[in-house]
């Protein structure tokens, strides 16, 4: 009765309908022209000028009618890409697979792509697929209607024109999105071969905006899990990160575990998720992920994977130091062994790699709380990363509340205070002075006579 009355008022078309698309005015869809940036509608005005057609699509669209506000603005358009770069002078073509343009308006970097066409119709038009029809290259430019059909979900295949304040849709996205329901275009199982991130994706869309995946939509995905080690790194690592700040990062990885996609992500994600300890720890995290999303604070890639694959390390580094190794080289070994495995799965970038292991060192050195060594740890640059970590571990039980809570103090403690609160030396942290030697003495040089 719902479904009926929604496709009544929104004039979806009975499934397999192949005429135009419904164009839906502001008065059903609410979006009025000023709730997207300047920069984007000032690319579409000046493509519709130039006389082609052009939309803010995909994702914008998508959270406007969720009520969510949008973090960038694309815009699809009929032009080429050569055609967009000659209607602006600071603009550039970019990318490999299908070439998009990049805007830049202002402080904003709007991208621009070309409506996509079908693939599979010609052999010169053909996508280029490895064995299991994973797309790898596919340049082909179409119409709207192919474009629209070439997207994922149907709340990702809505089309809005600022200029007349309309919604185009070819395949009832709008309906779905009223439905919370996320649903596949096309054949499910096809599409996901084509491109295993959609199903990462459709994990991540369902936790962000609370839908439903639809039953057929979903059925394949535990089927084709074992797809998600055919990803590249890089685009894994990009797919993982939007996945950990979506602001429903726990959601997401409880979602992950019931489909059965964590496996391919995080090689120690499902060993870590067993462990009651490790379990706990990671799901801190992601709360403290999620909390600071939603307050408007900043992320740190660095940090979510430092936590990810920290009970990994702990595992290597106590191997280690059960046979032999000392403690600290124990540690930076470990560390390089986990990161090394890891890169097999996910391109983490060198930055990230680095602000990682400046927080996974720093852990034993909280240990000090003697002599200088306390204020030598204020001035590592992740300091203030490396103490939330350990709060993080001192909450799950990993170590001792007190440590952390000392290090807290230690950190808003005045010099006075600060000098109080420092433990006494153990005898074995002690320096030993070392003699210097005196240099010889040199003999004064024998005055020349005059």
């Amino acid at each position: 009765m719902i479904r009926k009355f929604i496709s009544r008022v929104l004039g979806r078309k009975a499934p397999g309908h192949t005429g135009d698309p419904s164009v839906i005015p502001h008065s059903k869809h609410g979006i009025r022209r000023d709730a997207i940036s300047n920069g984007s509608r000032r690319t579409v005005e000046t493509l519709q000028e130039n006389g082609y057609k052009a939309y803010v699509v995909g994702g914008a669209v998508r959270d406007l009618l969720a009520g969510i506000k949008p973090k960038d603005f694309d815009v699809a358009t009929d032009a080429t890409p050569e055609q967009v770069r000659q209607c602006f002078r600071r603009s550039r073509i970019i990318g490999r697979r299908f070439q998009i343009v990049h805007v830049m308006m202002g402080q904003e970097t709007i991208e621009v792509t070309t409506f996509r066409g079908h693939h599979g119709q010609q052999d010169s038009h053909r996508a280029h697929t490895d064995e299991q029809g994973r797309v790898l290259r596919d340049n082909v430019f179409g119409s709207q209607k192919e474009d629209a059909a070439r997207r994922d979900f149907t709340v990702n295949a809505l089309y809005y024109d600022p200029v007349a304040e309309t919604v185009v849709d070819y395949h009832q996205g709008l309906a779905d999105l009223k439905q919370r329901t996320l649903r596949m275009i096309g054949d499910p199982a096809t599409r996901y071969r084509e491109d295993p991130v959609r199903m990462l994706r459709a994990v991540r869309l369902a936790a962000k905006l609370d839908f439903a995946i639809e039953q057929a939509t979903r059925r394949p995905i535990g089927e084709l899990a074992e797809l998600v080690e055919n990803i590249p790194p890089s685009r894994l690592f990009d797919e993982m990160l939007k996945l950990l700040t979506s602001g429903q990062a726990v959601k997401c990885v409880q979602q992950l575990r019931t489909e059965g996609l964590h496996h391919g992500l995080l090689p120690m994600l499902d060993v870590i998720l067993d462990q009651p300890l490790g379990e706990r720890f990671v799901m801190l995290a992601l709360e403290n992920t999620d909390r600071r999303v939603h307050e408007g604070k900043p992320i740190s890639p660095g940090f979510l994977f430092a936590t990810l694959l920290w009970h990994e390390v702990l595992a290597k580094w106590e191997v280690l130091k059960s046979g032999g190794e000392r403690p600290i080289p124990a540690l930076f070994q470990a560390m390089d062994e986990v990161l090394d495995v890891q890169a097999e799965k996910l391109a983490i970038t060198r930055r990230v790699a680095g602000d990682i292991k400046d927080i996974w060192s720093v852990q034993p050195r909280f240990e000090q709380r003697s002599g200088k060594r306390p204020y030598a740890l204020l001035e590592q640059p992740r300091f203030k990363a490396s103490l939330d970590f350990l709060l993080l571990r001192a909450e799950s039980g990993e170590v001792d509340a007190e440590l952390a809570e000392w290090w807290s103090d230690f950190l808003d403690a005045d010099g006075e205070t600060r000098a109080a609160m420092l433990l006494p030396q153990k005898p074995d942290e002690k320096k030993k002075r070392r003699r210097r030697k005196r240099k010889p003495e040199q003999s004064a040089p024998a005055e020349t006579p005059q």
